[in-house]
């Protein structure tokens, strides 16, 4: 081989491993643009519709009172309230857990396999679920709730005040008994009036869900003011 061949030949693979390279820097770009739309541009979208839809939702409630039983569920029942996952969450909660709907940045309640109690049922379990990562992220910070909490569910004209009792940090996105109207898994065996918030877990994955309950402590009617209950201040 003469070195002229010798230098032919170490020029085109020193070509060959530039245009991979240039191919993998692109993959690269493509898929960090990706990540920045998966956990950030999605956030600020479904920030911006949760918004512009719990507006809607006020405005209707303050310009045509009704029992909330008989909320337009395709807008929205209500409002959900943790003070652990932060000062001001002010969540809308809507009718379904699909992926369309909690892409909107708002919580869900179940539909199935087992239908969520609504919270001024008699007895039930009012069960709601959330995205941790992307489209809102809005129950990122779950893991901060502990026991003996506050959540509160706020509608019309009611508060609905739970207390945490049992956290569940980690089991099978298949344990759909999470969600039974007398969750047992949480150590209940009773009717009674509970909460049940889920999302997924670890961060950024969805191998396992993350669970926590809470049951009904009182109820307090809302004023003209909309005076926030002692929870919330």
């Amino acid at each position: 081989m003469t070195t002229t061949q010798r230098r032919g030949g170490r020029g085109r693979i020193a070509a060959t491993i530039s245009v991979l390279g240039e191919i993998l820097i692109t993959v690269g770009v493509i898929l960090a643009l990706f990540v920045v739309y998966s956990l950030w541009w999605t956030n600020v979208l479904a920030d911006r519709h949760e918004k512009k839809a719990a507006d809607k939702v006020r405005k209707e409630w303050a310009s045509a009172p009704q029992a909330p039983g008989a909320l337009d569920t395709r807008d929205g029942i209500g409002f959900l309230h943790v003070p652990a996952m932060g000062k001001n969450f002010d969540l809308l909660v809507k009718k379904g857990t699909s992926t369309e709907v909690l892409n909107e940045g708002v919580a869900g309640y179940y539909t199935d396999p087992t239908p969520s109690a609504l919270p001024w049922a008699k007895t039930g379990n009012f069960t709601l679920a959330a995205h941790r990562d992307g489209h809102g992220a809005k129950f990122h910070n779950i893991n901060k709730i502990h026991d003996g909490d506050a959540v509160v569910f706020e509608s019309k004209d009611t508060w609905y005040i739970y207390k945490v009792y049992k956290i569940l940090d980690q089991t099978s996105k298949y344990d759909v008994a999470v969600t039974d109207q007398v969750p047992k898994e949480s150590g209940k065996t009773k009717p009674g009036r509970y909460i049940t918030l889920t999302t997924c877990t670890p961060v950024y994955t969805s191998r396992y869900r993350y669970v926590v309950w809470g049951e009904l402590v009182r109820t307090q009617k809302v004023d003209a003011a909309r005076t926030l209950p002692v929870e919330l201040r």
